[in-house]
């Protein structure tokens, strides 16, 4: 992966201590969050809210990570057997309505991405795959939902009920699932967690021993079975989304210990109690040697220095054996003042995560769980994160694996001004749902460097967009670029604004 190209910013400031300057701001950086819906975590607050407080919280939700400079909500619609959408496949889910299989009265799914997308964000449609049920309490499940419809799929395990993995049926519906998503909605990414076979349960057995002896090759093994059941339904999803939609990405995000290095020497030097590969029989790095991600988000939510497993041991450690994917790494915000880890203590804890992931030429971002973490009592933090790491917008990274089309002709645009605003005009916006507005160099005519990203506006189909002119306040001169939906950047337009335009806000 290429070096990363940063954005240089003279700090605002000029005082003998440097603690607010803002440090280099990469051009194209991933900044997510997780925004879960099982139990409620972070959004809705209660299935039982009206619809117009749910829209509520979700905006408030989006607004704060906005003004942060984050660019990446991924989203929870399916939590355990259930959907945030209408869908042939899943009853709607209790989570957010109160009781499942009951609709909130409104595509609320399409109405987030549409809001997502109106504040310069992507849209990535997390889904837990092969989590049925959160409790053992059938009762409240709706008749549609597999576990009435398909008895046969479901195994106990714990206090939970789990697709079993090893069905093709099983497999097969599941990506069924992810196309009727991908289809019926303009998401940016479909996202899978890190549940996969379940965590182990002590003295408990999950009971796939007659899957096994039905479907299993030859000498395999049922260790080697049950990660191959994991690789082809990652295969498959990956496949379908890019026949459909190839620009939608695909993404996962594996538990942060792929193996110890007790039990492999090409484990991490961590001592984890369970592994991704051994325990949750998921494998990502043949998914990436395979080419069937766009990225990879291991969940590495320790402190930078917890000596049975060093953030910084992990991120040097993925950072090393990461090819074919964009690599971006889970940072526990929920940790912060709220874990035995006293680490978690210091200010500075999240902050220092965030500068050892800019420091590697191959992590290309971060993703904070949850949503809700920064937003509650942690001003000083937050202060801190915009002003030190997040004092511009940042452009998603593009995937390594996209198959890009010729560019499509760019629209042709012309402005005209009104008070408070400048009038975009467009020709033609289907192609090009993103418009950038950077702030442009003062040389001659023919060459404007770009100086620092303004804005990302959602363009959608409209033929008109509007910029603030707050953003351009004080300014000769904006350049304007069209995004296509792989994430690629046309030539700049260069727009000259005469004196009315730059002084129109004094008025």
């Amino acid at each position: 992966m290429p070096g990363k190209i940063y954005f240089l910013l003279i700090p605002l400031l000029v005082t003998s201590c440097s603690i607010f300057n803002p440090i280099p701001q990469p051009k194209r950086e991933f900044r997510g969050f997780w925004v879960a819906t099982v139990v409620n975590i972070d959004w809705p607050k209660s299935g039982k809210d009206t619809l117009e407080k749910q829209k509520e919280d979700y905006l408030n939700i989006l607004d704060f990570y906005k003004d942060l400079s984050f660019n990446a909500a991924i989203v929870q619609v399916r939590a355990a057997g259930d959907a945030f959408y209408e869908s042939r496949h899943a009853p709607w889910s209790r989570f957010l309505s109160g009781q499942e299989g009951k609709a909130p009265g409104t595509d609320i799914l399409e109405w987030m991405i549409e809001e997502t997308h109106k504040r310069g964000m992507e849209f990535h449609a997390w889904l837990n795959p092969y989590r049925a049920t959160f409790d053992l309490n059938t009762e409240i499940l709706s008749p549609t939902h597999d576990y009435y419809l398909h008895p046969e799929w479901m195994i106990r395990y714990g206090k939970k009920y789990y697709y079993n993995p090893g069905l093709p049926q099983v497999r097969k519906h599941l990506v069924s699932l992810m196309e009727e998503l991908v289809t019926k909605y303009e998401i940016d990414a479909i996202h899978f967690d890190d549940y996969f076979y379940p965590y182990k349960v002590p003295g408990e057995v999950f009971n796939d021993s007659l899957s096994y002896a039905s479907n299993h090759l030859g000498n395999q093994s049922l260790e080697d079975w049950r990660r191959s059941n994991v690789d082809s339904l990652i295969k498959n999803v990956h496949r379908s989304i890019k026949s459909k939609k190839p620009w939608i990405q695909f993404g996962v995000s594996p538990f942060g210990v792929w193996k110890n290095k007790s039990t492999d020497p090409r484990g991490s030097d961590t001592k984890a109690g369970q592994t991704t590969y051994e325990d949750l029989y998921a494998d990502p790095l043949l998914w990436m040697e395979k080419g069937w991600i766009d990225y990879l988000v291991p969940q590495v939510y320790w402190s930078m220095e917890l000596p049975v497993a060093s953030h910084s041991k992990i991120v040097d450690w993925w950072s090393r054996n990461t090819q074919n994917s964009n690599l971006y790494i889970g940072n526990g915000a929920y940790k912060i003042r709220n874990n035995s880890d006293e680490a978690w203590n210091r200010k500075k804890e999240l902050p220092d995560q965030l500068s050892l992931a800019r420091k590697n030429d191959v992590v290309a971002g971060n993703v904070l769980f949850s949503a809700k973490s920064l937003m509650q009592n942690n001003l000083d933090v937050v202060d801190y994160l915009k002003k030190k790491y997040y004092a511009l917008d940042a452009l998603t990274p593009i995937s390594p694996w996209a198959n890009l089309p010729p560019k499509t002709e760019i629209p042709i645009i012309s402005t005209n001004s009104g008070r408070g605003t400048l009038r975009i005009n467009l020709s033609n916006s289907k192609a090009y749902p993103f418009l950038l507005c950077y702030a442009s160099g003062k040389k001659a005519d023919s060459e404007y460097p770009i100086k620092k990203l303004l804005a990302r506006i959602y363009v959608g189909t409209k033929n008109q967009i509007e910029i603030d002119k707050e953003l351009v306040k004080g300014r000769k001169h904006i350049a304007l670029t069209f995004l296509d939906r792989f994430g690629r950047e046309s030539e700049p337009i260069v727009i000259h604004l005469d004196q009315t335009d730059r002084d129109d806000s004094k008025r």
